[in-house]
Formats: structure tokens, C-alpha cells, sequence
């Protein structure tokens, strides 16, 4: 039986490649590898994240519901304090979000975004 109300993560999914735009690059030669399992109209977005070390500046007009399931990372707003982020840990970023995203260890999360 099948349905078209969920969806599933497969294995057979092929990831995207990416890294941060060059303008945004602080350091390092981060690369991204993005398992889209869901794409729907209205701007809905999730899927599995995945960056080697690196930072660069992020700028969120977007809410971003996300789970860290592996790695070390940190994320800190415009003049805010740095927030750790490792295995388990959560965080939402909401429109507006400012700052700077550092892939300590090999990061790979979880998300889901909508616009």
C-alpha cells in the first residue's frame, strides 16, 4: 500500500553538492552534501544537511527547524555569543537571523525550512 501523505528517506536518494557562495567564505573549504526528501509547494523544505570544516556568514530569511545528528558545529549571531552545537542538540533560526555557521568536525543535521 502506498500513500502520497509522507514521505520517506531512501537510501537511493542521490545527494546535491554544495558549498557556501565565495562572498560569504570566512575560512576553510567547506563542502556541503543535501539529501532533499521533501519539496512542497508553499516553500516547505527537509531533508538531511551535510558540511565538511569550514565557516562562512549566513543570513536567514526563512525559518529553519534543525537537529544535529552528527559532528560539531558553531553558530553565532551578529553580535551575539556563539552557540555549541553537537549530536542532539536543536536549534530554530528564525527570518532576519544573522551571523556565522563554523563546521568544527564534519557536521550533518537534520531540517526542516519553511518560507
Amino acid at each position: 500500500m502506498t500513500s502520497t501523505n509522507f514521505a520517506t528517506f531512501l537510501s537511493s536518494v542521490e545527494p546535491e553538492a554544495g558549498s557556501p557562495a565565495s562572498d560569504r567564505l570566512l575560512s576553510g573549504n567547506p563542502q556541503f552534501r543535501t539529501w532533499n526528501v521533501e519539496e512542497a509547494d508553499g516553500g516547505l523544505y527537509a531533508g538531511v544537511w551535510e558540511s565538511t570544516p569550514g565557516k562562512w556568514r549566513i543570513v536567514y530569511d526563512e525559518w529553519e527547524y534543525f537537529h544535529i545528528l552528527e559532528g560539531y558545529s558553531i553558530v553565532t549571531e551578529e553580535g551575539g555569543a556563539p552557540v555549541h552545537l553537537r549530536a542532539g542538540d536543536r536549534m530554530v533560526l528564525r527570518p532576519g537571523f544573522k551571523g556565522t555557521w563554523e563546521v568544527v568536525e564534519t557536521t550533518r543535521k537534520d531540517y526542516v525550512v519553511r518560507l
